[in-house]
C-alpha cells in the first residue's frame, strides 16, 4: 500500500477551540477514508505544522495520488473549522524519499 504524508501549516485557532482540536479534526477526517499511520506537530520557522501519514489502497499510480489529494482536501476542510491554516502539501513515499505530488 502506498504511503503519503499530508502537511498543513496552522496559523491560529478559531475562537472557542482548544489546540488539540486541530489534530483531532485532522485525524478524524483522514480516518474516514484511510488508515492513519502516524501524526505529529512540528514548529517550522516559528509556524506550527501538522503532518499525518496515511496509507492509500493499492491501485493505478494516478488513482492513488488522486485519492491522497482528495483525502488531504477533506482534512484541510475539517481543520479549517477549528483553525486558520495554509500551505497544504501532499507527499508520496518513493524509494525511501518523500516527493511532493
Amino acid at each position: 500500500m502506498p504511503s503519503f504524508r499530508v502537511q498543513l501549516n496552522i496559523l491560529g485557532l478559531r475562537p472557542g477551540n482548544a489546540p488539540e482540536a486541530v489534530m483531532d479534526a485532522a485525524v478524524e477526517a483522514l480516518e474516514a477514508s484511510h488508515h492513519v499511520e502516524a501524526n505529529q506537530l512540528d514548529i517550522v520557522s516559528g509556524v506550527p505544522r501538522i503532518t499525518l501519514r496515511i496509507m492509500v489502497p493499492a491501485n493505478e499510480y494516478g488513482v492513488e495520488n488522486s485519492q491522497a489529494r482528495r483525502a488531504a482536501m477533506n482534512m484541510r476542510h475539517a481543520v479549517e473549522q477549528v483553525a486558520k491554516c495554509e500551505q497544504l502539501r501532499v507527499l508520496r513515499r518513493q524509494r525511501g524519499r518523500w516527493l511532493p505530488l
